[in-house]
């Protein structure tokens, strides 16, 4: 019976750097306004994160509000060729940018070491394309954060999230043997469903991400009122993905290994 955890597969922004997730966030909101001169709020921006880029322009683009704006200026539905001349817009910006958003989480770099003390392998996967990744991954190692193992949006011809092979992909590198001794951690829906799909554990970040959209020092300035109507605003987005923990950010992981790996010990499965 596997009792102890042998792999944790983190997502990139929002999860272990960039607090708030806002590199990929505000490069939509440029790349639309650049291509089409059409404007989108950044709440807008975030609702579909953690879906590979392509399709995340597709999905805001298909925002009710979104749409109505799209065809009172244009006419019509935004189409294929929007989607990819948007695409094509964001990218370049995307990887210029993403560098510049690699800061690590707070607490992250001393809960990864300490996994590593345990023999727990770390993986990761994003909703970036390789492109973008390739350019981060060297920007964090600068600041701590080299993980076993990395697997990009476009890396498999089986496609990304909210499908699991991203995170088994990193099972198969990591050479971890059992699925249930690994655990997805994400500050998006989908990326919560890749994990589950793939029947891994999976822990939701409601304060560092996407769905509570704070800056590390609005969250570091926040008093108690502030961080809990941020949280309850994550709580609701989180409701109806399954996870199995929800906690504020990844400093505080090491209480949930401790409770999956007792909850192994017992028998249970995710």
């Amino acid at each position: 019976m596997t009792k102890q955890v042998q792999a944790v597969i983190f997502d990139w922004a929002g999860t272990v750097v960039d607090f708030g997730s806002f590199a990929p966030t505000t490069i939509f909101v440029e790349a639309f306004r650049r291509e089409y001169g059409f404007d989108i709020s950044l709440a807008e921006a975030r609702v579909p994160m953690g879906l590979g880029k392509w399709d995340h322009i597709k999905a805001v683009g298909e925002l009710p509000e979104v749409s109505q704006r799209w065809q009172e200026k244009f006419g019509q539905p935004m189409q294929k060729e929007d989607i990819d001349k948007i695409y094509q817009t964001f990218m370049p910006l995307q990887i210029a940018k993403v560098s510049e958003h690699a800061d690590l989480i707070p607490g992250a770099k001393a809960v990864i070491d300490g996994l590593r003390d345990k023999g727990i392998k770390i993986g990761s996967c994003t909703g970036y394309p390789r492109v973008v990744l390739d350019a981060l991954i060297p920007a964090a190692k600068e600041n701590g954060y080299s993980p076993d193992c990395a697997v990009a949006t476009d890396d498999l011809a089986a496609g990304g999230r909210p499908a699991p092979y991203m995170v088994l992909q990193n099972m198969i590198e990591l050479a971890a043997t059992d699925v249930k001794a690994c655990i997805k951690v994400d500050d998006s829906v989908p990326g919560i469903t890749e994990g589950l799909n793939a029947g891994m554990w999976t822990v939701a970040l409601l304060l560092s991400g996407n769905e509570a959209g704070l800056t590390q020092a609005e969250f570091e300035q926040a008093d108690e009122a502030t961080l809990n109507g941020a949280r309850a605003k994550a709580i609701d987005a989180f409701a109806h993905s399954g996870a199995h923990y929800q906690i504020d950010t990844i400093a505080d992981l090491p209480g949930v290994i401790a409770d999956i790996e007792r909850r192994l010990a017992a028998g249970e499965r995710p």
